[in-house]
Parts: structure tokens; C-alpha cells; sequence
């Protein structure tokens, strides 16, 4: 059963910081490369950042620098470090396990999401 939970969100200032957690479960997290997602008013779901089993790292060219995914093996869980947001950071950000080669989610089901919102 897939099991993702999100939280950490919240409303924030632009140029402030927010840390997001996912906690999944094992069936899930194990060996999977891991990815987060966000997906803003009107438009598609996108790819934000991703992290291998073993921590290798990739991210969309719009927050580099500024983003930083991690995760905890020990604790099924994937964090993801945002700073200096952007009013245009605005979304509802989700995880799921993900596919190294092309970024897309392995699983179709997904986690209530966790909603940020960036003031200007």
C-alpha cells in the first residue's frame, strides 16, 4: 500500500525558508529513488527535486541553488530544504518515489499534499 504523508508547509514571506517532510512508507522508500513534486494553481505537476537511493541529486533549473533535497533512510523520510522563495514557489508540493531516468512518479496514488504560499 502506498502510503505518503506531507507536511511542513505554510505561509511565508518571499526570501524566507520552509523545510518539508515526507514520510512514506517502507515498501516505497526503499531502494527508490525519491522525488518532490509541486503543482500550482492552473498549471501541471512538476518536478522539483530528486534524490537517489544513494543520495545523488537533481533539480529543476528554477530552484537551483536555492532548494536542497536530502533524505533519511533510517526514517523512510525525504526532506526538502527551501530558501529564498519566490512568490512563483507557490504550490501545493507532493513526494512519491520516482523514475531516475525521466523524473516522473513511479506511483499514481499521492499524499494530501502540502500547501505553500509565498507572499511578495
Amino acid at each position: 500500500q502506498v502510503q505518503l504523508v506531507e507536511s511542513g508547509g505554510g505561509l511565508v514571506q518571499a526570501g524566507g525558508s520552509l523545510r518539508l517532510s515526507c514520510a512514506a512508507s517502507g515498501s516505497i522508500f526503499r531502494f527508490n529513488a525519491m522525488g518532490w513534486y509541486r503543482q500550482a494553481p492552473g498549471k501541471q505537476r512538476e518536478l522539483v527535486a530528486l534524490i537517489t537511493s544513494v543520495g545523488n541529486t537533481n533539480y529543476a533549473d528554477s530552484v537551483k541553488g536555492r532548494f536542497t533535497i536530502s533524505r533519511d533512510n533510517a526514517k523512510n523520510t525525504v526532506y526538502l530544504q527551501m530558501n529564498s522563495l519566490k512568490a512563483e514557489d507557490t504550490a501545493v508540493y507532493y513526494c512519491n518515489a520516482a523514475f531516475v531516468s525521466t523524473g516522473a512518479p513511479k506511483f499514481g496514488s499521492w499524499g494530501q499534499g502540502t500547501q505553500v504560499t509565498v507572499s511578495s
